[in-house]
């Protein structure tokens, strides 16, 4: 029966788009495992011995968004690699789990403070695990549809016209010369240079030279 269940579980996570997964872990055994059990879940897994290979496939093109990271590595651990890649700016930042073996608060909020988003103890459950790379995949999810929104975003403010600088303007009927030295119109050169839309009136003052004015010279 647990054979079977665990088939259909296999099923379902074959239907999943492949979320690419960086492991940095320097014991064969335990890398080993955890490439075993992501590949199971369906994820695309990057293994690594050591948190400097691991800071290099995270600085490669289409990296993986998200990392467990053994806080115990020589050479770079994981506390000094969530330091570094912390450094690095970027829009949509790794998702970054730990995976230790002390379990005193303190070294908890030091792995936490030095950039990592969660941890899980050794030796690790499962299914607690995966309940964390869930949780790090809606995470990368919302960051990269937000980082899309403020691309967009970008991309709009720079197609914004503005206007700034001196502008040429006829002192007698208010045209204005634009870059291609021709007169235009002012609401013309605006409305071609913003994003200002107009509505006509008349003033008070036109109302009396050129209305009532008109009026009182047919009544004559």
């Amino acid at each position: 029966m647990g054979q079977f269940a665990e088939s259909l579980d296999g099923m379902g996570e074959q239907g999943r788009n492949l979320v690419k997964i960086l492991i940095a872990e320097d014991d064969l055994t335990s890398r080993r495992i955890l490439e075993a059990i992501l590949g199971k879940w369906g994820y695309e897994v990057v293994a690594t011995s050591d948190g400097l290979g691991a800071l290099g496939v995270l600085q490669r093109e289409n990296a993986p968004s998200l990392a467990i990271v053994d806080w115990m590595m020589p050479g770079m651990d994981g506390v000094e690699f969530c330091r570094r890649i912390r450094q690095t700016p970027t829009h949509t930042p790794t998702y970054i789990i730990m995976l230790t073996s002390k379990g005193q608060q303190d070294d908890i909020v030091a792995g936490l403070e030095s950039g990592a988003n969660d941890y899980v103890r050794k030796p690790f459950d499962r299914e607690e695990l995966r309940a964390r790379i869930r949780v790090g995949e809606r995470v990368v999810e919302l960051q990269s549809a937000l980082a899309e929104r403020v691309k967009m975003l970008e991309e709009a403010l720079a197609k914004i016209k503005t206007l700034h600088g001196l502008l040429p303007i006829c002192c007698y009927c208010k045209k204005i010369r634009n870059d291609q030295d021709y007169w235009q119109q002012i609401e013309t050169y605006i409305a071609d240079h913003s994003q200002a839309e107009f509505t006509h009136g008349i003033c008070p003052d036109c109302i009396e030279k050129h209305i009532k004015g008109a009026m009182r010279e047919l009544g004559k």
